[in-house]
């Protein structure tokens, strides 16, 4: 067989051994995986939006549902075996109940564990009617006791005995979707201006540069306090809560248009772009088309760092008792419940309970953009 017979064969088993080129998502998905923290991070963040979308199905109990027979009380443990009346054990998924004593000295009165009232417990449990994705109307739950009638506190109860595990079930839909959407609005006003800025230079710059720094000026608490109070009060929560979303987004933009800026003087003289002009294409159209995508990864990066951002200023404007205020139930709004020294003492769960929830949530987005921001340039070594 000749050398020109075989050569097609030759040329595709080639091509077949060769490994494919990998597009820039490809790659920056490659780089992230090697990431581990990140990787893990990723997991861990998609776990916080499904609780927070499947609240009423997680949470053991009503969240609203107050019990003033157990105000303050502390967090009951799991238990896998109950004794019989033989006098041997059984295995048996449940909690134990509580009873309140008083403490002649302190006077003061506190729950401990009756061993003897025994709650089982199960998953896929009856309890009180909701809508799963305010649609299905439904009353089963994940876990908790199999009677409706009983409650488990498993995080303990705030002081008028609210079961806390459900609140701050509930509170990260709240807490989570304000960092999406003042994220969302970062992204859209400051890509916008910071392109135009960027792009057109001139008094269009100079105009949204002095913008930009009058905003970042004006100490932050203050204008938050400000605009805070400038919230009827009368209004209904949902109106509060996209109000107290664009407060959060008032300094967020800033940041993300300076860094959209700067890539836009740098990129717009590019042949890249000389060339879409003289294609006929509008400015909007290459500032959409060609610079944005440039550059998408590392939006993308620096708006997954800015989540944890938002949430933290939503737990301090809710905390400060400038922004969101019950029933509307969010992480900071539970924090409130601690503000007091003495509620921290007689119930440190009150604490200890959402701010490890909040620390936990911030620390997986920060690692998450971290990751992001490393896997924005696979080419680096």
């Amino acid at each position: 067989m000749s050398a020109i017979d075989t050569a097609p064969e030759t040329l595709a088993a080639e091509s077949v051994k060769s490994p494919a080129l990998l597009g820039p998502w490809a790659l920056m998905w490659r780089q992230f995986r090697r990431h581990r923290i990140a990787y893990l991070s990723l997991y861990l963040v998609g776990f916080i939006y499904f609780v927070a979308l499947f609240g009423e199905f997680l949470a053991p109990a009503n969240y609203l549902e107050s019990n003033t027979r157990a105000p303050f009380a502390p967090p009951q443990g799991i238990h896998l075996f109950t004794a019989t009346e033989e006098g041997g054990g059984a295995f048996l998924l449940h909690a134990r109940g509580l009873k309140m004593e008083i403490d002649r000295e302190a006077m003061r009165r506190h729950f401990v564990e009756d061993p003897e009232k025994v709650i089982p417990l199960g998953f896929f449990v009856k309890g009180h009617a909701y809508k799963l994705l305010w649609l299905i109307p439904t009353d089963r739950h994940f876990f908790g006791p199999k009677d409706p009638a009983q409650t488990v506190y498993f995080f303990g109860a705030d002081r008028l005995g609210r079961d806390i595990l459900s609140r701050i079930i509930m509170g990260t839909r709240i807490s989570m979707s304000i960092g999406l959407v003042g994220v969302a609005v970062s992204l859209i006003v400051g890509v916008s201006l910071g392109g135009l800025s960027g792009y057109y230079g001139g008094w269009v710059d100079n105009a949204i540069q002095r913008l930009i720094e009058f905003l970042r000026s004006i100490p932050t608490i203050p204008l938050w306090m400000g605009l805070a109070a400038a919230i009827p009060l009368d209004w209904p929560p949902l109106r509060t809560y996209f109000v107290v979303t664009l407060i959060v987004s008032m300094i967020g933009w800033t940041t993300l248009a300076r860094e959209v800026r700067g890539k836009f003087l740098s990129l717009r003289h590019e042949d890249f772009v000389i060339a879409a002009r003289l294609d006929g294409l509008k400015d909007w159209e290459v500032i959409r088309k060609h610079l944005v995508p440039s550059f998408a990864s590392h939006i993308i990066a620096s708006l997954t760092l800015a989540v944890p951002l938002m949430i933290l200023a939503e737990t301090s404007l809710s905390f400060l008792g400038i922004g969101l205020q019950p029933p509307i139930v969010s992480w900071g709004t539970l924090l409130k419940e601690a503000q007091n020294i003495r509620t921290i003492i007689e119930a440190p769960w009150l604490l200890i309970a959402p701010g490890s929830v909040i620390v936990v949530a911030v620390l997986a987005l920060n690692f998450l953009g971290d990751g992001l921001r490393d896997a924005a340039d696979p080419y680096a070594q």
